[in-house]
């Protein structure tokens, strides 16, 4: 895929969660990049990526922004990316919930605006997702973060890594958050899971990823932003 999205010939302010009938599940796969090695199961120990953003290791990342859906200003914005320190880590993810107006729906990391009274941008991400899943920032260790990444409705997002207790506990914000569950690390680590799409929106071209996990007999599609942060991720640890 190539380094962006593509970018439209026009302005197209429009999100893809607000086209009538828009189900990027339809949308058709461009290529599948299982030509790319996994990362290594060693490298997804949690000692081990303690360590990892503990160095100065060189990489470059992949996705850094979208085409545009607002000509509103750029809002700064975290999301945390928690990587449940299991035998086999796992990454909690949330389904958003129908009615939101950004990203209603869709499968994604809990975070959202920096707060004028937050510390930092990782103290957003704490927050934002004690808020909207219950998580107890005492539960979470912040290991690092990734390079921002803009979305098409003008947040420049930080990814904040962290990895978080087994033992934690949930408790959903019910207006936000429809559900919550955990995909393994190793599935979203493995680039033959990662799907390239491209569709035509009010002519013109976008593309995205999508990493679709299925989890007895529901499919829970990762795609857009939150697909491309994981991405990134996976540069970051495959370097």
């Amino acid at each position: 895929m190539s380094s962006d999205p593509l970018t439209p010939n026009t302005p197209t302010f429009v999100p893809f969660s607000k086209i009538p009938n828009f189900d990027p599940r339809a949308v058709p796969v461009t290529g599948i990049d299982a030509h790319l090695p996994p990362v290594p199961a060693s490298r997804l120990d949690p000692a081990v990526l303690r360590a990892r953003f503990l160095e100065d290791r060189p990489w470059t990342p992949e996705l850094r922004s979208e085409p545009p859906f607002s000509d509103r200003e750029l809002a700064a914005a975290a999301v945390l990316v928690p990587i449940v320190a299991r035998e086999q880590p796992t990454v909690l993810l949330t389904e958003r919930t129908t009615h939101l107006s950004t990203h209603s729906g869709q499968i994604a990391f809990p975070g959202g605006r920096r707060d004028p009274t937050d510390r930092d941008l990782a103290h957003t991400a704490l927050r934002e997702a004690e808020e909207e899943i219950g998580l107890d920032p005492r539960q979470v260790e912040v290991i690092g973060h990734l390079p921002t990444y803009t979305t098409g409705t003008r947040f420049v997002v930080t990814p904040v890594i962290a990895l978080v207790d087994p033992g934690h506990r949930l408790v959903l914000n019910a207006y936000e958050v429809a559900d919550a569950f955990e995909v393994p690390l190793a599935f979203l680590m493995n680039p033959a899971h990662h799907r390239r799409h491209r569709v035509e929106v009010f002519g013109s071209e976008r593309e995205f990823l999508s990493m679709p996990y299925h989890q007895a007999s529901v499919e829970r599609f990762i795609w857009g932003a939150t697909a491309g942060m994981l991405r990134n991720l996976y540069r970051c640890l495959a370097a």
